[in-house]
């Protein structure tokens, strides 16, 4: 008997140590800096190069630091080069843009494929659909195309104090756990979409088409993809604000079992009544989890709402969707090296 009790308190002890355990994959401390500068004065004149410059399969924490500017590129960094983090000196000072446009797959102005990535402090931006209307320089009409700002693959990577600017499909929120925390996010149809399991937390949504507001007279803030029950995904925006001038669904389903809550959020007059739209997927509804958890503002009021938008209970949902039980279940955020 003695044996057997002796075995069941090593087991929880086990059981207890995984859940608690922090990850730390690449450490806790930068071990060296790449600068960027477009002037010359840097490592590196472009913010790929910087990458490029990586060793494969990297452990410990690089910074790659972005001067002030704005760089004319596309950046990626391959699956096989984690533990980065990317730097600028500020939203609106350092900004990386592009104007792709062919898919979505590979229009992306910035895309992160490996794990443990982190940016922070810089604006990227899709100027594709944002510029100008009317006609392109060899006479065919322009029309709005999917045109990514940011995709992320990699799990565990965190977005701070960035800009995304866009219009339609600004921010592919692929797959992961991703947190976004203080980012301003601009587009007008289906701009944060995905299947990542991500927290929006103190970030300000911005629905707006710019100049192309003639052709749209209403947009799609989410479109989260997620697939089934068992499906750990979902967008959660906690605190932060929606505004803009273009009236816009909360979101529309991507999936036949969509996930995204709102808590605490300040919802601006721009969101339609109704709030959700079931889109490809009307039938599935009852699957859905669309929520809004004491949100305050003029589109607050869930009185038009769907029939279909979930009642989850404050309390319990505060918690089950918090930072720490919803993304950093092994306190890998704790471990991003301080600012």
């Amino acid at each position: 008997m003695s044996c057997l009790f002796i075995f069941i308190a090593l087991l929880l002890s086990c059981c207890i140590g995984s859940l608690t355990a922090t990850d730390t994959t690449c450490g806790n401390k930068v071990v060296s800096t790449i600068v960027v500068d477009q002037t010359g004065f840097g490592n590196f004149r472009t913010v790929q190069a910087a990458i490029d410059s990586v060793g494969e399969e990297n452990s410990l924490w690089i910074k790659i630091r972005v001067k002030r500017g704005v760089y004319m590129e596309k950046v990626t960094i391959p699956s096989t080069k984690p533990c980065i983090i990317v730097e600028g000196e500020g939203q609106r000072v350092t900004t990386i843009a592009y104007d792709g446009h062919a898919a979505i797959d590979v229009s992306s102005t910035f895309t992160s494929h490996p794990s443990h990535i982190v940016v922070r402090h810089i604006t990227i931006m899709n100027t594709y659909n944002r510029l100008s209307i009317g006609t392109t320089p060899n006479g065919m009409s322009s029309e709005i195309k999917q045109a990514v700002a940011v995709t992320v693959y990699g799990d565990k990577s965190a977005f701070y104090n960035c800009d995304f600017l866009g219009l339609q499909d600004t921010l592919w929120d692929v797959e992961g756990r991703h947190h976004f925390k203080d980012c301003y996010i601009e587009g007008a149809i289906d701009f944060i979409f995905g299947s990542g399991q991500s927290i929006y937390e103190d970030c300000q949504i911005n629905a707006t088409a710019g100049v192309l507001a003639s052709k749209l007279t209403s947009g799609y803030i989410t479109a989260q993809a997620r697939k089934g029950v068992f499906d750990p995904s979902g967008f959660v925006f906690l605190r932060g604000s929606v505004s803009g001038n273009l009236k816009v669904y909360l979101g529309r389903a991507y999936g036949p079992f969509s996930r995204v809550i709102f808590i605490h959020t300040n919802l601006g007059s721009v969101v339609i009544p109704e709030g959700w739209y079931s889109w490809h997927f009307g039938g599935h509804e009852w699957n859905f989890t669309y929520a809004e958890v004491e949100c305050k503002g003029e589109g607050a009021d869930i009185s038009g709402r769907v029939p279909w938008i979930d009642k989850l209970q404050s309390l319990t949902t505060k918690q089950r969707f918090s930072t720490s039980n919803f993304i950093d279940q092994d306190g890998w955020i704790s471990n991003i090296p301080p600012f």
